[in-house]
């Protein structure tokens, strides 16, 4: 069976909807939003059960760190018990730097430093606030609305994380070379992308696909990211920050 290939182009400066080619992702736009002209391109094999992919910059890099969730169209199975998951903190560094949970996931904070933290995020998503501690505080923090936090340390400036929330079962991560996999049950799905870089705002959505029938379907991606100067690590010097010691 041919391989088919599918390329969403937008550029923000033509003022439409995004031009598409060889297939039909869907995207989640508003006319008239400023997202700055980018490219975007996503490369995803469908296997059997599973769908595997990449994710690259818009200069062909891989992206690290980006999230994939997959949404079953016929609509999500029903929550399972309350998850738990862990965002850790060692050498004065948020580990990991961007965690996935479903919504209802129970977040715990432990501080593996032998000095104090202050945990906090004022993101719509959740609003919440550790004051300084050492080990881990005895009460989980309850991620129960979709969207992304973005946490801080009130004592160190540098480190930052990032947790999304989705209500879908079906989420993974790209590794270090932009690739990702994910096992699901025979259903068609609509796929979201977010990475902590990327120039817009709105998660794109592309879809349907159906890996059980579309083995040899490829879709390509390339996502337009903004290069930051803060990754959530420890600065070179810490008096780059101004940094005046240890609570």
């Amino acid at each position: 069976m041919p391989t088919k290939a599918y390329t969403d182009v937008f550029t923000a400066s033509s003022g439409g909807m995004p031009r598409q080619q060889m297939g039909s992702p869907i995207r989640h736009y508003k006319p008239g939003q400023p997202l700055g002209a980018c490219l975007l391109f996503f490369t995803l094999a469908a296997q059997a059960a599973a769908l595997v992919g990449e994710v690259t910059d818009q200069s062909g890099q891989p992206l690290a760190d980006a999230v994939v969730a997959a949404f079953p169209v016929r609509g999500l199975p029903s929550p399972a018990s309350p998850a738990t998951a862990v965002l850790d903190q060692r050498n004065r560094e948020f580990i990991p730097h961007v965690l996935v949970v479903r919504t209802g996931t129970e977040v715990s904070f432990p501080n593996h430093d032998h000095i104090r933290h202050h945990v906090y995020s004022f993101s719509p998503a959740k609003r919440f606030e550790i004051k300084l501690y050492q080990g881990t505080p005895p009460d989980p923090v309850r991620f129960d609305t979709a969207g992304v936090a973005a946490l801080g340390c009130n004592i160190h400036d540098w480190m930052l994380a990032y947790i999304l929330v989705t209500d879908s079962p079906y989420f993974t991560l790209t590794d270090s070379q932009g690739r990702w996999r994910l096992e699901l049950p025979d259903d068609a799905y609509r796929l979201s992308l977010w990475h902590p870089d990327m120039e817009q705002d709105d998660m794109p959505s592309f879809g349907p696909l159906t890996p059980a029938t579309t083995p040899d379907s490829v879709l390509h991606y390339r996502l337009a990211v903004k290069r930051k100067l803060r990754n959530g690590k420890p600065p070179d010097s810490l008096q780059i920050e101004g940094y005046k010691g240890e609570p």
